[in-house]
Parts: structure tokens; sequence; C-alpha cells
């Protein structure tokens, strides 16, 4: 009420955090990372050091990037071949930001290729941003003449993910998400403004949060990934949060309660229900900062500040604007759809009656059936497996795909990305047992012939080999845990040397081991949080448990379904998705916390609804019944708005979020159909008065009020003065 009651003040106070969220993202919001690294220290960051201690200046000027030039019909010591690779190192030389640009085209070069007809230009570049000049004018040489020239290398690489990021978010989120949500909720509204306020909304929450992340990303290292998760996030929670307020507003008005009225009843029922539900949504996300990974961190990170904004918006803003436009709100109707607006039985839906009505009747076998095919489609999860989604997944017409399908035809024995094998200490045998696993490494094939260097003072010694195919792929992921386990220890064994391995391929593996590690307390976390919130809120240890057991449901059915789609190419060309052998490290574990902290909404909200109905009628099939009535056109809505903002991320170019898109949204489609309509009735329906059990020795448990955004209306007896309902 202190918002509408000072909706002027509001409105300027939001305007100004609009403006300086704006100049903050102009000014700020830049230098976002590609990479997902671990936060702290780890044995590839060990051997970085050591490898920088030992090769001095020499480490710093080692190439980022490389070119390849390459002819069919002219070989590297031709007159034309060797002008035009003079040329481009001349042109790429001017670049700013470009330093160490070198090629040799000398006969045995390491710069050439084994067929003659190929040739590299190394060179190192600052950042992404510095290697722009360098892609152009790869671009602008590429098919000159008889010569074809493509680049790769990290800085491409990221400078790739970085434009691919923007693309998606440009043409997943909010051109494909955002239209479908204003379509949903004018369906839902019948009205133009109601149905544009939400979304609105939303846009405020999305600005002000990246302001806020622009603050964040000036001292942290902050993911580009951020930019998507806050704009899809905040589109699902800004438009839900809205649309609950929206619909509780009407309907008071609609029972024929004065504006303010209507405005202090949805303050005391919806507004508490958004409180609840979002500061669930942020703790369960606070759960993935136990993960010392960037991505996660910063997707965590990303959805917990543009969630907190979307409560404070729609608990501040969304008052004040309901104050002053009254019921300006249900202007613009729309015909079919909007001639029930006003009438105070226009939320309860028959044809949900109905349904829930029959599964009731025989609960036993629609709950075989049901969840039967949720098990059924858990079954894939079981094969599993994650990994990381390298250039390789990236599409084909990108530059740093063609410079790796360039390298691996020409070069497939070099790396830009080599292994660093580090020894330290140890007896005099150090460098023998080095010499002795180069040997091994040579004819390993996942491997190939390494250099031996030393330190100036001889203490620390280096073997740099190169790892042959996607350096981030699980197969070579796989060749240095290999090398860490069973390699080095039989090479060394005995020699006391301490060694480590280094390079972005051991980066990987302790990134997959930094993912991995804290997944059961992770996990333990945000089941904990959620059996104890529901507890609180229902008092019913019953309740409790279904609700959490529902969530693993639908959760594990997601997880085999994607398992199903990418990993086993089931239907991957109908929604023009590729085949991979894993799926993202992070994926998996993000989809659990996003999917839990979405679920508790409307679990929530649902179940607030179905125990209000109890209390009234003391039954439960009569309670179930009424309660998934009265709500199942908001939260059907609701669901469908996150179903299409998540498909807008599956739409996207970037693999992991189209795994992570198609996941959320397969999984809210079951919770939305199959778990609210079928499993959960027909469960409490065998429990009945059992759902409602609360063992006696938790009787001193406080007790959470949480009521449904549908609450009874003013007059109602409850609101006059008797308990609410426990």
């Amino acid at each position: 009420m202190a918002s509408a009651s000072r909706a002027r003040r509001v409105l300027v106070i939001w305007g100004a955090a609009v403006v300086v969220a704006l100049i903050l993202i102009g000014t700020s919001l830049s230098g976002l990372s590609t990479s997902a690294h671990v936060v702290g220290t780890t044995q590839s960051s060990q051997a970085a050091a050591l490898y920088g201690q030992a090769m001095g200046a020499s480490a710093g000027q080692r190439p980022t990037d490389v070119i390849v030039v390459s002819s069919k019909s002219s070989a590297v010591g031709d007159r034309n071949f060797q002008k035009s690779v003079a040329d481009l190192v001349a042109q790429v030389r001017t670049s700013p930001g470009v330093t160490h640009v070198a090629a040799d085209l000398s006969a045995g070069s390491q710069f050439v290729s084994s067929d003659q007809h190929a040739a590299l230009i190394a060179l190192r570049a600052a950042n992404d941003a510095d290697i722009k000049p360098v892609v152009r004018d790869v671009q602008a040489a590429n098919g000159s003449g008889e010569f074809s020239v493509a680049v790769y290398g990290d800085h491409t690489v990221g400078n790739d993910f970085t434009t691919l990021s923007a693309s998606d978010l440009q043409h997943g989120e909010l051109d494909f998400g955002l239209p479908i949500a204003i379509v949903i909720l004018l369906l839902v509204f019948g009205a133009v403004v109601a149905g544009l306020v939400p979304v609105l909304m939303a846009l405020l929450s999305i600005i002000v949060g990246l302001g806020i992340a622009a603050l964040l990303a000036r001292e942290f290292s902050l993911s580009v990934f951020i930019v998507n998760m806050m704009t899809g996030m905040g589109l699902a929670l800004g438009i839900d949060y809205s649309l609950l307020m929206i619909s509780r507003f009407r309907e008071e008005r609609g029972h024929g309660h004065g504006k303010q009225a209507a405005i202090r009843v949805t303050g005391a029922t919806a507004n508490r229900a958004v409180l609840f539900s979002g500061s669930t949504f942020v703790v369960a996300l606070l759960g993935m900062l136990l993960v010392p990974v960037t991505i996660l961190r910063s997707l965590a990170a990303g959805a917990v500040i543009v969630g907190v904004v979307s409560v404070a918006v729609a608990l501040t803003l969304l008052p004040a604007m309901l104050s002053l436009m009254g019921d300006r709100v249900n202007s613009l109707r729309l015909p079919i759809v909007g001639k029930n607006l006003g009438r105070s039985d226009a939320a309860e839906a028959r044809i949900w009656t109905a349904v829930t009505s029959r599964v009731m009747r025989r609960p036993a076998v629609s709950l075989a059936l049901a969840g039967g095919l949720m098990v059924l489609a858990a079954v894939p999860a079981l094969g599993l497996h994650t990994g990381q989604s390298g250039v390789a997944t990236l599409p084909d017409n990108l530059p740093s795909k063609q410079g790796y399908l360039a390298v691996q035809r020409y070069f497939p024995s070099q790396s830009q990305d080599p292994v660093e094998i580090v020894s330290v200490g140890g007896t005099g045998s150090a460098r023998s047992d080095l010499a002795k696993l180069e040997a091994v490494l040579a004819a390993d094939p996942r491997f190939g012939p390494g250099v031996v260097q030393a330190s100036p003072d001889d203490k620390i010694l280096t073997l740099t080999v190169p790892i042959r195919g996607d350096v981030v792929s699980s197969q070579d992921v796989a060749a240095v845990l290999s090398l860490r386990q069973q390699l080095i220890p039989s090479a060394f064994a005995g020699s006391g040397a301490k060694v480590y391995v280094g390079g972005k391929t051991a980066d990987e593996a302790d990134y997959f081991h930094a993912v991995s590690s804290p997944t059961p307390y992770v996990l333990a976390f945000i089941l904990g949080l959620s059996f104890l919130l529901l507890m609180l809120a229902f008092r019913s240890l019953t309740i409790a448990a279904v609700s959490v057991l529902l969530n693993l449901l639908s959760a594990g059915a997601a997880y085999g379904l994607l398992t199903l789609v990418f990993i086993h190419g089931v239907g991957a060309g109908i929604f023009g998705f590729q085949k991979v052998p894993v799926i993202d490290a992070w994926v998996p574990l993000f989809m659990f916390s996003v999917l839990f902290a979405l679920s508790m909404d409307y679990q929530v909200f649902l179940m607030s609804r179905i125990k209000e109905r109890y209390d009234q009628c003391g039954s439960t099939r009569e309670a179930v019944a009424g309660g998934v009535a009265s709500t199942a056109r908001i939260i059907t809505g609701a669901a469908l708005i996150i179903v299409a903002v998540f498909a807008g991320f599956a739409r996207g170019q970037l693999l992991q979020f189209e795994e992570m898109g198609f996941g959320v949204a397969v999984a809210l489609i079951l919770d939305a159909t199959l778990i609210r309509l079928v499993i959960l009735p027909s469960t409490l329906s065998l429990l009945g008065q059992r759902s409602w059990y609360l063992p006696r020795w938790l009787d001193w448990l406080p007790h959470l009020q949480v009521d449904s955004p549908e609450a009874p209306p003013i007059d109602h007896p409850r609101a006059a003065g008797a308990p609410s309902p426990a």
C-alpha cells in the first residue's frame, strides 16, 4: 500500500534507476569472458605459473591464434604463394593489439604442411576484440585467386562465442520468446493494456539487473553468457510475477471492491506469494555459488540479480502503476477472449475440473500410467555423459570453425594449445624421466612429438607436447587424465619429482572436476531447502515430501529426454539440434537448480489454493479439484511463457544453451501437464487425509503464511477475522 499511496514518487525513483542502469550498461558492461575457468588454485594453474617462471619472457610470446593459407594448385615454394603469405603477414602486423606475427616457409619448417600446399602464420593477440581486424583481413583474403585463408585460435573462438551469444539473444529471447509471451498474456488477460504491462515490468527488471551486473563486472570476472541468462530469466520471472498480481487485482475489482481495497488485498495475498516464491528462487540459485566455476557462478549471479529486481518491481512499481491506472488496465479489450472481464466467476475453469475429476475417479490407474511415462522418459538419463562443447560444435560458417577444420586437415600433429608438463625437484633422474615420457608420448596417437626445455637455473624442467583434435573434447580430456594418473606416475616412479600438467585441455579436466565435486552438496542444499520451506508453508510433512519427489521426477524426465535427443540423436533433426557425445558439464546442475526454483513457484501457488479449499470443505478430492480449476488459467499461462522463453534459448546456435533451453522447456511442459493435472491429484487422492500429516514433534515449527494468487476475496469469512488456514 505504501507504493500505491506514493505512486508518482515510486515511478520517479524507478525511472532514475533505469537511467542510471542504462549509463552503466553503456560504460561498464564490457570485458566479459567467454571461457569457463575454475576459481582458485588447480594443478593446471600451478603448472602455468611454473611454466611461466621457467620460460620467462618467451612464455608470454606464444601464439594465441594462427592463420592457415592453402592452395590446391600452388606449393609453398612457388613465388605467388610466398608473395600472398608475405602480403598477409604485413597486413596483419598493422592490426593494433597483434604482436609476434611470424611465418617460416623454408623447407622442413613446422609452419609448412607435409604436402607442401599449406602454411601457417602465427600471431599473438591481446584479447578477443583485437582479433576482429585479423578476422576481417582473413575473410577478405579468402578466395582471392587460388588461395584459401582461415584463422583459428583462442581469441578467434572467443570472438565467435561472443558473436553467437549476441545473435542468440536477439533471435532467441527477443525475436521469438518475447512475442510469444505477449500473445499468451493477451490470451490470458483478454486486454491489450493488461497484457503489455507485465512485459514492461520484465524489461525494466532486465535493464536494472544488467546495470547491477555492470557494476559487478568492474570487480569480478563474469561470463558473457550472463547477458543471455538475465534477459531470458528476466522475461520469465518479471512477466510471471506481474501476471499473478494483475490477475489478482482484476479479480478483486470483479468482486466489486474499490481500487484501493483491491490493491490492499493484492498486497496481502499475491504480493506475499510473489515474495515467498521469489525468495525461494533466489536461495535455490545461491546453491550454484558453491561451484567454483566462473560460468556457473556468472549464470547463478545473473539469475539471482534479475530475480531480486523482478520481485522488487512487482512489489513496488506495479502497485504504483495499478494505483494510477485503475480499471484502465482492462483497456483495449480483445474480442472473444476479453468478454469475461470483470466477472467474478471467470477464474473457474470447468474443463480443468472435469479433467481432474476423471483422474481422481481412478487415481491408482492414473498415477500408474502418468508416473510410468515419466519414469520411462527418465530412463535414458542413465546414459547421460558430461563434457564440454568446443569449436567442433560451432556452425560451419564461423571463422573459428573453418580455421579449426583447416588446421586439422593440414597440421593434424600440431596444436595451438599444447599440453604443458612441468617437473620440479626430485633426484637427478628427472631430466631422463622427462625424456622417457617424451618418447612415450611421441608414439601415442593422442599426442605428438614434444620439446624438453629447462629454466636458466635448471631447477624447473618443462615438456611441451601437442595434443590432437579439439583440445576441449572428451577424448582429449581423457588423454590428459590418463597422462596424469598413469603415464606420468609410471615415468617418474621413484624420482621424487613433483610433476604438474597444464594447458587448455588440463584446464578443462580441472573444470570438470570442479563442477562434479560439489554437485552432491548443491543437490542436498536445494532439496533440503525446498523440503523445509514447503513443510513450513503448508504444515504438512507429506505435502513437502510429495512436492520434492514430483520435482525430482520432472527433472529426471527432462534429463532423460535431453540425453535421448542430444546424445542418442532421437528427434534431433526435427528440432534442428546436432547429435553430440556429451552434454555440457554445467548444464545438468544448472538445469536442476532452475527447475526446482521455478517449479517451486507453481507448487506454492497450487498447493496454497488446494489447502485453502481443504480447510473450507474438509475433502481432499474436492480441494484438489477446486484448487486445480481455480489456478489453471494463471499457472498454465505462466508456465507457457517460461517455456516460450527457454524455447528461445533452444533455438539459438550455442550448443550449451540449446541443451539448457530444451531441458527446462520440456521439464516445465511435463510439470504443467502430467505432474499438475494427473500425478499430483491422483497422489493426493490416494493419500486422502494423510496428505496433511504433520508429526506432533514438529508442532514447534514456525508457520509461514503463504496465500495463493487467487485467495478468497475480502468478504470471505476468514478475511473478516477468522483464523487463516494452517
